[in-house]
């Protein structure tokens, strides 16, 4: 499938900011499910420093703002071909361990809460990719998708406590739980085209389990389901702090406002 992609954020700050430096991960992999046609970043109010690609192998783009900015904006733009691989990726590439995976942060702690979802699931499933799903299944049922009761800072732990999250915080639950069981696993933030509309209220997050003998595993806990050709993987990381579409820092007083701008259609 060939998608159209489009992807803006425009800041608007409330006096001129001194200094600004960020990193964008923006740029989709390239991988054998997924094939970049063309991609272009445009920055008004800015410019591009360099771009690098990190320890997960993620294009990093560096960018800094003009002296005295009062506007940026990132404007993202292009056509990306998937093929649906039924949610698997494969081997681990690059040069991070496996055993990096299992290792928790503070958004994806195994606290007794996060326990508590994983339990019975080992002895009431023989194949893992079962065991996976029946805890993707657990998740949405002990956290309901709702907009506005969690942020960027939310822990699994702090979602399960509320009852409710969006995509971001049912990923984080499954990678605590699924690292609880020994298994690898990490934060993907990516694109996915709705069935119903073609602008997005964001970008998309899911989690992947690395499963012996078949490599990552890709589980999309919000909607049930593994990714298929609808889906483009952009950054991956231990939770969503690596993997985050725009991180950074800025100097100067005063508030700022931010809005997103996301479309994906099939070209």
């Amino acid at each position: 499938m060939l998608l159209n992609i489009g992807h803006t954020s425009k800041y608007r700050f409330e006096h001129p900011v001194h200094y600004g430096l960020q990193q964008l991960r923006k740029t989709p992999k390239s991988r054998s499910s997924q094939a970049i046609r063309n991609w272009t970043i445009e920055i008004e109010g800015g410019r591009i420093e360099t771009e690098f690609t990190d320890h997960h192998a993620n294009d990093v783009t560096l960018i800094s703002f003009d002296p005295s900015a009062t506007e940026i904006t990132i404007q993202c733009r292009g056509l990306v071909e998937t093929t649906d691989e039924h949610g698997v990726v494969g081997k681990q590439r690059g040069c991070i361990p496996l055993w990096l995976f299992q290792r928790s942060t503070e958004l994806t702690r195994a606290t007794p809460n996060v326990r508590r979802l994983t339990k019975g699931l080992r002895e009431a499933h023989d194949n893992d990719i079962a065991l996976l799903h029946a805890l993707s299944a657990r998740i949405i049922d002990a956290v309901r998708y709702e907009i506005g009761q969690t942020d960027t800072a939310t822990s699994a732990d702090t979602a399960i406590e509320r009852g409710s999250g969006v995509c971001q915080d049912h990923a984080h639950i499954f990678i605590a739980a699924a690292r609880a069981m020994d298994f690898p696993a990490r934060y993907v933030s990516g694109y996915l085209m709705m069935d119903d509309r073609t602008e997005q209220d964001a970008t998309h997050a899911w989690a992947e389990a690395h499963i012996d003998g078949i490599g990552w595993v890709g589980f999309d806990i919000s909607n049930a389901m593994s990714p298929d050709d609808r889906y483009v993987r952009v950054a991956t990381g231990l939770d969503y702090g690596e993997a985050a579409p725009i991180s950074g820092l800025r100097f100067g007083a005063g508030s700022e406002a931010l809005t997103v701008d996301v479309t994906v259609a099939q070209q």
